[in-house]
């Protein structure tokens, strides 16, 4: 059996589409038995009730009521051949047993009333068509969605809205930055006006055939990734016209209770992450109490042995599984790992400490475990409990959960040491085993496969430079220059991967092996889907450097993907960026809205537009506020502790 090809989308290697289960007709002789045996059952049911009420009921010989006073004494039992005490009792009856009586049959006289009115009912309910039953049926139907729907919209508890700087804003002082910018925003208006005109609704569009589009991470339904997925970048460059209509559509047609298998990391970073930035942002609710709504959804997944979730769960059924490609049924490293920072905000916001205490299980448990040479695999058997294939990557599959474990430590206002202790002890092995400089000059970050290095580094790893970066404050005086250096290196050769192709777009990898340095060679990674991994790289370094080579490498990628990616429909991914004349893919991704052109205005605006001491990007560039434990009611409060 040959295996299947593996599309990566989003830090995740994706199987083909699962086509779900096989339906079944639903034929009327099946209707008509299935509706009469149900009328027997509940015949069945009031007539068991009629007899077994008389073999219950108490026996006046047995089981007296009785008061402790003067009229009924209780006393103990004494058998006088032996002396002693019988743990059993009887009693003595006073004057008023006769009363007693009387009540008894009072009781069994409106117990057998009672009977008769339920058969009398139960024979109406036989007597009436079926059409009739079937109205009954959908009228309970219709009263019990309704009473879901008012338990849903319930108002979450109120609670205090942390310090928001920077929602706005941003405009540069140069003017040809922010003529750049501008350019960025008019490509962001492009990308959405052709998805509201050609995909609205849709997951993702075809911008050359000019229609809706879905992968299998979304499941079957149309969830409107990209109307989530793109809220939070439309408000931050002032699109506020097409952030209300995504807003209205959300408010009107995003519903969670479908027959859906989805990807719980997928929908966690697109949907939750965008909902929630969208609510912090705006202060509309109807983002909250939707970021809680699919959240309840997600928790089935976590009904495991190990309390490690699938990777796949039904919304409808709450039914998990894991991907058939990964490892012996394993779940990955950076779906489980990668629920941190959202699951952490639900718990502020709800006051429900459900998805702080899930994410907070997962971390225990990776702590107890043993990691060879200090690194964690890829995968880990959510029955088990036990790591899966040796293989460790920083690119896809795991690289997310390292990035998670910094960020998880920024947003708590750095106090939860925990987390920063994890990361920094996982960055040392890295660096040791897997970071390496190739012959020309270039470090990059290789992937280890049972017990050797591969000399390849993936598109997905070049946030890494960004990640570095971000951490190097916190890491020791001694590390700290090390590290923003390091985030440096990176970003260099991750650019000549872009610099050494026809369209000066990278690659999805790129090999260091002989003579070959920062280039693909396999065709079935020289394709670019409109990843943000690279120019993320680029704004972290121009926030914590101002070194004015990373605006220009940004350009040249913006450039690049306005000249060779962008169409009349939107924009769309290049099958082969070393060929001069690309063939489409004719996709234009979510992330491409939420995350390559968020960064791409960020690194063209000032400091003061999100500003990285009061906010924290998910890894799909979703902001989140930094909590100020103290004001919260999680564990990690010392107050609570």
């Amino acid at each position: 059996m040959t295996t299947p090809a593996l599309l990566p989308l989003s830090g995740r290697r994706i199987p083909p589409l699962n086509l779900g289960p096989p339906s079944f007709p639903h034929h009327r002789a099946t209707l008509r038995l299935s509706e009469k045996f149900i009328l027997l059952l509940i015949l069945s049911a009031f007539i068991t009730l009629c007899f077994g009420a008389f073999f219950f009921l108490p026996d006046s010989s047995k089981h007296k009521r009785f008061d402790l006073g003067l009229e009924d004494v209780l006393i103990p039992h004494v058998d006088a051949g032996k002396g002693a005490k019988n743990p059993g009792v009887f009693l003595i009856h006073g004057p008023d047993e006769h009363r007693h009586r009387e009540e008894e049959e009072r009781l069994r006289n409106k117990i057998r009333a009672d009977h008769e009115k339920a058969l009398e009912e139960a024979k109406e309910k036989l007597r009436k068509s079926r059409e009739e039953i079937r109205a009954e049926i959908q009228t309970e139907k219709n009263k019990v969605v309704q009473e879901m729907k008012i338990k849903e919209n319930k108002p979450l508890p109120p609670v205090p809205v942390p310090n928001l700087v920077g929602i706005s804003g941003g405009d540069p002082e140069d003017n040809d930055i922010r003529e750049k910018r501008e350019k960025i925003k008019e490509m962001m208006k492009h990308a959405w006006d052709n998805y509201r005109t050609y995909g609205w609704g849709h997951n993702e569009l075809r911008p050359i055939a000019r229609k809706g589009h879905s992968t299998n991470i979304f499941g079957s339904s149309q969830m409107g990734a990209t109307i989530v997925d793109a809220l939070d970048t439309l408000y931050i460059m002032g699109l506020h016209a097409e952030f209300l209509d995504g807003q209205k559509w959300i408010e009107d047609n995003l519903d969670f209770s479908v027959n859906s298998e989805v990807s719980v990391f997928e929908v966690n970073i697109r949907f939750i992450g965008g909902l929630l930035a969208a609510y912090y942002l705006s202060g509309e609710e109807v983002f909250k109490i939707k970021a809680v709504q699919l959240a309840e959804k997600l928790l089935p997944a976590f009904n495991t042995p190990t309390g490690i979730p699938w990777a796949m769960v039904n919304l409808k059924s709450g039914v998990g599984r894991n991907w058939g490609w990964a490892s012996a049924g394993s779940s990955i490293l950076a779906e489980f790992g990668t629920l941190h920072m959202e699951f952490v905000h639900l718990s502020y916001l709800t006051g429900d400490l459900i998805y702080y205490k899930k994410v907070m299980h997962i971390r225990k448990l990776l702590q107890k475990m043993d990691r060879p040479n200090g690194l964690y695999p890829n995968y880990l058997n959510p029955r088990t409990g036990r790591w899966g294939q040796y293989h460790t990557s920083v690119g896809g599959l795991g690289d997310s959960f390292y990035e998670y474990l910094l960020k998880a430590w920024l947003m708590s206002d750095k106090t939860d040491h925990e987390a920063r202790k994890m990361y920094d002890d996982a960055i040392e092995a890295i660096e040791k085993h897997l970071i390496k400089k190739s012959r020309g000059g270039l470090i990059f970050i290789g992937e280890w496969k049972n017990g050797h290095l591969e000399k390849k580094m993936g598109h997905l790893a070049c946030f890494a430079g960004g990640m570095f970066a971000l951490g190097a404050d916190g890491s020791g005086t001694d590390k700290a220059g090390h590290y923003l250096e390091l985030g440096a290196e990176i970003a260099r050769t991750c650019h000549e991967s872009y610099d050494r192709t026809a369209l000066k777009l990278g690659p999805e990898s790129f090999k260091f092996d002989g003579a070959v340095e920062a280039v693909a060679v396999r065709q079935a990674e020289k394709y670019y889907i409109l990843r943000p991994e690279v120019i993320e790289t680029y704004w972290y370094l121009w926030r914590f450097t101002h070194d004015p080579r990373y605006r220009q490498w940004g350009w040249e990628a913006a450039l690049a993907i306005e000249k060779y990616c962008r169409v009349s429909g939107g924009f769309s991914g290049v099958k082969d960026v070393y060929s001069s004349t690309p063939t489409h893919d004719d996709v234009q991704q979510s992330f491409f809205l939420a995350e390559t052109l968020k960064y791409l205005y960020l690194l063209f605006s000032g400091d003061d537009l999100l500003p990285l001491d009061h906010w924290v990007f998910n890894t799909e560039a979703h902001p989140l506020p930094v909590l100020h434990l103290a004001n919260t009611t999680l564990s990690g409060n010392p107050a609570v502790r």
